[in-house]
């Protein structure tokens, strides 16, 4: 038997990142298997699934690299064959009329559930079952003539082969109908698998409240794709070691589904922060050269002097602070402009300091006397200054960090002020000694 998959959403604008897990579990699932993984669009909702919503979803699709075996079916295309499964079922008789509502305005097909208990096995959450009086009749065609949701489901599961669905637990409870519809026409019934829900840190559903929730916003935050398919796999499912981060070859030769947790699984967007920077700094360095450019352009702080020798050396100079395109220029300006901006709490704590003027006038002098100046003399230079003075090296650091960056944090300083180079430096210093000391 070929294992098929598929990843059937609804297109309403977005891609929530609960539906897209459940479309990288199907997509691994069939890949460790040999299978295929499908694509359906589910656009009966004509008003909400418009051709923008379905650009979005293929577009998730294509971004997160979940290729599919087979041209997309559209579910909208397929309504002869939805009430076709309602006549037969109708003729059956395991389905009958009912004017829903009283208005005489026409009939809806309901389904005549089985009234015996059913059961069956979930891939991941074990054996699940629910009582016979606990399921009632339900509505595979409207009275406007339009199938429901059950019907459309089951009739294009069944026409396109699916032998495992994978998707999210909410679910559960459609699933009994789900298995009543594929025996009353005589389909074989497929494997279930449901997933956990994502959850904050406060137990509840994760949302949009709780930060980026789309995949549209992951990938406009600067995600790397290949960092949030590697963290959402992990989210809810574990190889059975220790091993955090995966490539997309490690993840199929790994996945199965028996090693699917039940239990929700917690968002937690700085473990998804640091796992982005892992991806980044395993990135070819001119395609990690080259994201930090885009950004500097569209900050307009391209191009510089030095030009691609000197990003290189910034990004070299970076190395584990970089977590996204973007830091390049929301942490690190200061390499590529005058006018980076001062965090007062900094200059306040380092600059304002009582004797933190006369350090850096006196560091200021040692600097300017280097040849060559670089990461080895620079740091030699402030220890044997604070050594001189009886302090330790932090009294001379901090200041010199803040007045050269603006900031308190950042990279390695002597290796900052090796890649800034000497002129910049003690330019960098005057300006603060005068901007701030006065003060």
């Amino acid at each position: 038997m070929t294992i098929r998959t598929r990843f059937a959403p609804s297109p309403t604008g977005h891609v929530h990142i609960g539906n897209i897990r459940a479309a990288v579990y199907g997509w691994l699932f069939a890949r460790h298997e040999g299978g295929q993984f499908l694509l359906r669009i589910e656009d009966t909702d004509r008003e909400r699934s418009t051709p923008e919503a379905v650009r979005t979803v293929l577009d998730a699709m294509e971004w997160m690299g979940l290729t599919f075996d087979e041209e997309p079916l559209y579910q909208s295309m397929r309504m002869p064959a939805h009430l076709a499964a309602a006549e037969q079922l109708l003729a059956k008789g395991l389905a009958y009329r009912e004017d829903k509502g009283g208005t005489g305005k026409g009939e809806a097909v309901v389904f005549r559930m089985p009234g015996t208990d059913m059961a069956f096995h979930d891939e991941v959450k074990g054996d699940l079952r629910k009582k016979a009086e606990d399921m009632k009749d339900f509505v595979i065609v409207r009275s406007n003539g339009t199938p429901v949701f059950h019907l459309a489901n089951v009739v294009d599961d069944i026409h396109m082969g699916i032998t495992h669905i994978i998707r999210g637990d909410d679910h559960v409870e459609n699933t009994y109908r789900h298995l009543a519809l594929f025996c009353a026409l005589g389909a074989p019934v497929p494997k279930y698998a449901h997933l956990p829900m994502i959850i904050n840190a406060q137990g509840k559903p994760y949302s949009k409240r709780d930060g980026a929730a789309y995949v549209g916003e992951f990938r406009d935050k600067g995600y790397l794709p290949e960092a949030l398919f590697n963290y959402l796999a992990l989210l809810g499912w574990s190889p059975g070691d220790d091993r955090e981060i995966m490539s997309r070859e490690e993840l199929v030769r790994a996945f199965t589904l028996d090693r699917v947790r039940s239990a929700p699984s917690q968002m937690d967007l700085k473990k998804l922060d640091w796992l982005n920077g892992v991806h980044m700094r395993a990135l070819p360095r001119e395609t990690l050269e080259a994201g930090c450019r885009a950004v500097l352009e569209r900050r307009a702080l391209w191009p510089v002097p030095g030009g691609l020798d000197y990003l290189a050396r910034v990004v070299e100079t970076m190395g584990e602070r970089l977590h996204f395109f973007t830091d390049i220029a929301d942490h690190a300006s200061y390499f590529f402009t005058e006018e980076y901006v001062f965090d007062e709490k900094a200059v306040n704590k380092r600059l304002k300091k009582a004797g933190a003027a006369d350090a850096l006038r006196a560091l200021s002098d040692r600097l300017a006397a280097l040849d060559p100046f670089n990461a080895q003399t620079t740091e030699q230079a402030l220890r044997a200054l604070a050594e001189e003075r009886g302090e330790g090296a932090g009294v001379l650091v901090h200041p010199v960090r803040v007045a050269v960056s603006g900031s308190s944090e950042g990279p390695s300083l002597f290796h900052m002020l090796e890649v800034l180079g000497k002129d910049r430096v003690l330019a960098r210093i005057a300006r603060a000694l005068e901007k701030f000391a006065a003060e």
